[in-house]
């Protein structure tokens, strides 16, 4: 499986080691994603997803919209949107992964912009490389199964 993954892209890049030194700054933040692939298949964009919880029955978006919401996420514009507020920052805090989803991550190697990564989930793992293109920009490729 490999995804590829621009901005603040995917929970595993951007939890508590990737913010370290502050890399990030605090605000909110936009979360898309475009040329995202599995096996070499191409997935929907963030666009296409958004507009199937838009079908969703009302109850069943209301309830998907609180799970997000819990985690500081909201759905709008091209993706979903979580604001860091500067303590989040400074003490790699960053509410953008359920801490009930059994996900961890290590940074492997942090070589001037470009840091890589491993991570574990239930189902899946992997390893990833995020590129900060500045404090406000980063893309990131995850390879996992």
């Amino acid at each position: 499986m490999k995804i590829r993954l621009p901005l603040l892209a995917l929970a595993l890049a951007t939890s508590s080691p990737l913010v370290h030194a502050q890399v990030l700054q605090p605000g909110l933040w936009e979360l898309t994603t475009s040329n995202m692939q599995v096996d070499g298949k191409p997935l929907p964009d963030m666009q296409f997803m958004l507009g199937q919880l838009k079908n969703l029955p009302p109850e069943q978006r209301a309830m998907m919209e609180g799970v997000l919401a819990k985690q500081g996420v909201t759905v709008g514009g091209n993706g979903v949107r979580s604001c860091l507020t500067p303590e989040q920052v400074a003490t790699n805090d960053i509410p953008l992964q359920d801490p009930k989803s059994g996900c961890t991550q290590k940074i492997t190697d942090r070589t001037g912009n470009v840091w890589k990564f491993q991570f574990s989930c239930p189902k899946a793992q992997g390893t990833g490389q995020a590129t900060f293109l500045s404090d406000r920009e980063f893309t990131t490729q995850v390879s996992g199964t």
